[in-house]
């Protein structure tokens, strides 16, 4: 089997709980180690990769981070790299993924409540561990509107909604109305496939990235800053309770 039609096992999509799993190296460059299997997300829809560790042979290597090349998934190292064929047990920074899977479902359910109750599209967004900023069509953004917005959210959060994924066909997929949520859609023309994350009840848009399964796993939301980023564009930043 080629390079090219190397698959790696997507362990994040089929259990974004799972903290720990065994793999083997199948490949070894400057981008790092490729495995047969992985729970590391590698990063994409704002959303970072994970980190952790592997332990090979009883010799622990940090790993600082993954991401994709061409659709495949390279795990970086701290320290020595196992040769291709090795057998490893690898294990994420849990409180980190989990507060991303938080942070995430939060952002989506931020963007589900002023889509619903404003109309308004994303124009933009990025998020770290318990804090977020999402970018909105609006004209005016006052502080009565912020609170009315983070009252709302906050009412989804205690609705514990569950929170589902689903791969779809591309052609059904865009035929779910309001599926891309953002000002421009960032789907490649290639991907036939697409991963559709819904809050039942609230949202429903293509995804990609690890969430929690209900949104009563988020926790508190607060609305922490929010300004003007251009005439019809304004910014809202969020955080979470520890």
């Amino acid at each position: 089997m080629g390079a090219e039609a190397r698959v790696t096992e997507l362990l994040y999509y089929q259990d974004a709980y799972l903290r720990e799993f065994e793999a083997r190296v199948v490949a070894v460059g400057p981008d790092g180690i490729e495995l047969d299997r992985t729970a590391f997300y590698p990063g994409g829809g704002g959303q970072p990769c994970d980190v952790g560790r592997l332990s090979v042979q009883g010799r622990i290597v940090p790993i600082r981070g993954a991401k994709k090349v061409e659709g495949r998934i390279w795990h970086q190292l701290e320290g020595e790299a196992p040769a291709p064929g090795e057998s490893v047990q690898a294990s994420l920074d849990w409180d980190r993924r989990q507060a991303l899977m938080r942070t995430h479902t939060a952002m989506h359910i931020l963007c589900g409540v002023v889509w619903r109750d404003f109309g308004a599209s994303v124009t933009g967004g990025n998020m770290e561990p318990l804090q977020g900023r999402m970018d909105f069509e609006f004209e005016r953004m006052q502080q009565e509107l912020v609170h009315e917005i983070e009252a709302r959210i906050q009412a989804e959060v205690e609705a514990a909604r569950p929170v589902r994924t689903r791969s779809l066909p591309r052609a059904e997929a865009f035929a779910i109305p309001d599926l891309i949520r953002t000002k421009i859609n960032l789907l490649p023309a290639g991907i036939q496939e697409v991963r559709v994350v819904e809050i039942v009840g609230l949202d429903l848009q293509a995804d990609g990235g690890t969430h929690v399964s209900d949104t009563g796993q988020v926790g508190r939301i607060r609305i922490v800053d929010y300004k003007s980023k251009g005439a019809i564009n304004k910014r809202l930043v969020v955080a979470l309770d520890r």
